[in-house]
């Protein structure tokens, strides 16, 4: 989810409470305008009774039924009203209800005093006796008796109870009608249009950091060669004052230490590999010329049993002058492979002849070591019908792989061992293993087999031996690359290594 659609989100969320907390509002509203309205209304009308009638407790004691007739017939204009008449300690002594309460029955007279002590009050609510609950609005007028003076004590009270919630359904029907037709359409076009203004607004100011995504995209799809080598400026956002513009700024001046860092690091790199391939160059006329003068010493000095001892000493200048031509020759193919200029030059051939080729080659070293080289044909690793395991190659560059894989194989396995050359078409791929029964790798050693220059200090032999200079590996892998697949190793100590090449089938 990008940013823009999570801030449009959140306003319109927003917008959304917003318009519930208004209907709630209005509505909360509604109900406490009908709840002041129906106070003052009954209070008036109570007010206006009290001043008409100055015998209500007279009446009610002479004549107790025709009291209550007249209690119902003032509450005749809102059906849902009821009045009552309370003595001082707030005992029901007559109602306007049909409901029969029990003798004695009283209210709670808190509320009772709060309307007359509080006049002004937007509204009182109080106990309902007939619905046994305090949910109701309510009126108090005191009632004194007809032969004293107003400012004589109070006999009694009117209470008049009013249920809002039940009385004004006309009204609550006119609330939602309104809220269902011109208030709530109102207002979802207003959250509507809101929204829509937010969206647009979220647009604008995030354009730029947009457009600097884009630069962040095409840099790091195309690279500092490609990626904004040349203008930088043109997909970056315009300089402004404000936050994008100081981010846009940032990132040029950033962009621009990368591009000098990087060309520095190029130029580096480059010298790097041309001054490994050209001292590779230059020490290979040398370890020659050493490796042809220690062989005809070597030669010389056969059938003299004087020279025993110096041929012994030849003999270990010979092997550590050819080891080090070997590591030479190695910088050299690595410098050369690492070239950003490089080419392979690929031909599709069949894998499996050139296995078989390389086989041959290694099967004369193998039996003077005692051990059994061989190939294993197998087709495909499905049941499905096998494809020619054809593969597009440099074919000095892949010969070279398998040979150091070979190679690497023979270094370290005792004699009896055997090793296995098998090449399996699986997944649109052509897999070529080197399977060996030597002494396996350590676990430890394994994430590091492919790093150049590492050896493992189990199996390398002496720096004076024929062990490996932790460059073979890596050309393997290296070659694996230009090729576009991969390589993996798969070994347990004391039972065997196998080392597969894998690179994409070429079909028909």
């Amino acid at each position: 989810m990008t940013v823009r659609l999570k801030l449009a989100l959140t306003i319109f969320a927003t917008g959304l409470v917003t318009a519930l907390l208004v209907i709630a509002t209005v509505i909360y509203a509604f109900q406490r305008f009908e709840h002041e309205t129906t106070y003052r209304r009954s209070s008036a009308f109570l007010a206006r009774v009290v001043a008409t009638y100055d015998d209500v407790f007279e009446l009610h004691e002479r004549r107790p039924d025709d009291f209550r007739s007249w209690l119902r017939s003032m509450v005749l204009f809102e059906p849902d009203t009821q009045l009552y008449l309370l003595d001082m300690q707030g005992t029901v002594l007559a109602s306007s209800g049909k409901v029969k309460l029990v003798p004695g029955f009283k209210v709670a007279l808190a509320p009772v005093l709060e309307a007359l002590k509080h006049g002004d009050a937007a509204y009182v609510m109080g106990d309902d006796p007939e619905r046994m609950d305090a949910n109701a609005v309510i009126a108090v007028q005191p009632v004194r008796s007809a032969s004293m003076r107003a400012t004589d004590p109070i006999v009694g009270y009117l209470y008049l109870v009013a249920h809002t919630q039940q009385l004004p359904e006309g009204r609550w029907d006119a609330l939602r009608s309104s809220f269902a037709r011109p208030a709530l359409g109102l207002i979802v076009a207003v959250v509507g249009f809101t929204t829509l203004l937010a969206v647009l607004i979220i647009a604008s100011v995030t354009r730029p950091l947009r457009r600097l995504t884009d630069a962040l995209a095409t840099l790091s799809q195309r690279g500092l060669d490609e990626g904004l080598a040349d203008t930088p400026q043109a997909l970056l956002p315009p300089a402004t004052q404000d936050e994008f513009g100081q981010l846009t700024n940032a990132f040029e001046m950033m962009l621009a230490a990368l591009r000098k860092q990087w060309s520095a690091l190029r130029r580096l790199d480059h010298f790097r590999r041309e001054g490994v391939s050209n001292l590779s160059h230059d020490l290979r006329s040398p370890l020659t010329a050493t490796v042809a003068c220690l062989e005809t010493l070597d030669g010389r000095w056969a059938g003299d049993a004087a020279r025993a001892d110096d041929r012994r000493l030849v003999e270990v200048a010979l092997r550590n002058t050819r080891n080090a031509a070997r590591l030479v020759q190695s910088l050299g193919d690595l410098a050369k492979l690492d070239e950003p200029a490089f080419e392979l030059r690929t031909e599709v051939v069949d894998v499996g002849e050139l296995i078989d080729d390389i086989c041959i080659r290694f099967a004369e070293r193998a039996a003077m070591r005692g051990v059994d080289l061989r190939v294993e044909h197998v087709a495909s690793s499905t049941e499905e019908p096998a494809a020619a395991p054809f593969a597009a190659l440099d074919i000095e560059l892949f010969e070279r792989a398998v040979a150091n894989l070979i190679d690497n194989a023979l270094k370290f396995c005792p004699p009896g061992a055997r090793i296995a050359l098998a090449v399996v078409v699986n997944a649109g791929r052509v897999q070529v293993s080197v399977s060996d029964t030597g002494p396996g790798i350590a676990a430890a050693d394994l994430p590091h087999l492919f790093d150049r220059f590492y050896q493992s200090r189990q199996t390398v032999a002496p720096a004076t031996g024929e062990g490996g200079k932790g460059l073979g590996l890596a050309i393997v892998k290296r070659i694996a690359e230009l090729h576009g697949g991969d390589v993996t190793v798969h070994s347990t100590p004391g039972e065997g290594t196998r080392v597969v090449l894998s690179l994409l089938l070429v079909t028909g």
